[in-house]
């Protein structure tokens, strides 16, 4: 981040920095907590993480505000609008995970009184560990402002697509067996496919932080020998 004239727009844009890892790290537990009550029937656990999300969508609108205030009263250009327009981007992807949070959530209390088979939990579990791993890489890259490692967020988004695809399918098996477990795999298979759409949102952001740090999309700069 350059430095400004004006200290004051330089310590505006810290903020959003800072704004946007608060963010984050709440997220990543709020994700944390939703898996946790789902694979552990927490009833209670769930509760909260529903009731958390508040907390997130009110970052999100404050991010969203000082972001605008900042290109209102600076008018900001090249890097300094990459940065601005970027929060502004990265609190959007952080606002749908959050939800996506909420919903997992929601379907650990629609299923706290069944029992789960232990090879489902295993692949839910797992699924759910590669999600939060891009979240936290991709905000980790946010942090630093580390290009190459965005791009390898962005690459491995094929691992979590590839683990959600055997996760269905292995659902469906399960549903055609016994119809009895056709209750619990549908909302199980509605958390995989939340968990894959988290993988979708890291995406989002690790192409942001390339076109913040580069000024290039996503394709060129992945391909580029030396992106950074």
């Amino acid at each position: 981040m350059s430095e400004h004239i004006v200290t004051s727009y330089d310590e505006e844009l810290r903020e959003l920095a800072r704004s946007i890892a608060e963010m984050g790290g709440l997220v990543e537990q709020q994700l944390d907590e939703a898996v946790n009550a789902l694979l552990s029937t927490n009833a209670q656990l769930a509760q909260d993480v529903i009731l958390g999300d508040r907390q997130i969508n009110q970052m999100h609108y404050q991010i969203e505000e000082r972001a605008i205030l900042v290109i209102a009263k600076r008018q900001p250009m090249a890097q300094d609008l990459r940065e601005t327009v970027a929060a502004i981007r990265i609190s959007h992807d952080l606002e749908r995970v959050g939800d996506l949070g909420k919903n997992i959530a929601k379907r650990a209390l629609a299923i706290e009184d069944q029992r789960m088979n232990h090879q489902l939990r295993r692949g839910v579990e797992h699924l759910a560990s590669l999600g939060l791993r891009q979240l936290k890489d991709v905000l980790d890259a946010y942090g630093s402002r580390d290009v190459q490692k965005a791009i390898s967020v962005w690459r491995s988004d094929d691992e979590i697509d590839a683990m959600y695809v055997s996760l269905f399918r292995e659902m469906l098996t399960y549903m055609m067996e016994d119809p009895r477990n056709i209750g619990m795999c549908t909302h199980l298979l509605f958390c995989a496919k939340n968990i894959e759409r988290i993988g979708d949102h890291a995406t989002n952001i690790a192409e942001t932080i390339t076109y913040l740090v580069t000024g290039k999309q996503m394709e060129r700069a992945a391909t580029a020998p030396s992106a950074g």
